[in-house]
């Protein structure tokens, strides 16, 4: 059976950890956390997210391992909409990271919460 990208999403953020940016931001702050933003490069030139590490949906997989070496370092992933977001998340999941979180919400209320 074939599902469409809102049932998708739908399923899988049935498994994953979700919070709104101002609540993402205040914990990834008290754990010690990493913002990655999956964005494409145009996207985040034209709307930076002051903070966040870039590092495309498309390239994740390759990159991340530079930039998070421990499987139990808090991630926190965003994007324009919180779409790719949940899809990145669910791929950490299966590299093996396990303290991954969705920050799900437009890219204007993540420009807002870190101001």
């Amino acid at each position: 059976m074939l599902l469409t990208v809102p049932e998708l999403l739908a399923k899988i953020r049935g498994e994953l950890r979700i919070l709104d940016a101002v609540s993402a931001f205040s914990e990834c702050d008290d754990k010690s956390g990493i913002v990655i933003d999956v964005r494409e490069p145009g996207e985040v030139q034209a709307k930076p997210a002051e903070g966040s590490v870039n590092i495309p949906r498309g390239v994740l997989e390759m990159m991340v391992l530079e930039k998070v070496k421990e499987a139990s370092h808090p991630i926190y992933i965003h994007c324009a909409s919180g779409a790719r977001a949940t899809l990145a998340a669910e791929q950490l999941h299966r590299l093996g990271y396990d303290d991954v979180t969705v920050i799900s919400c437009s890219i204007d209320a993540v420009c807002e919460a870190l101001e």
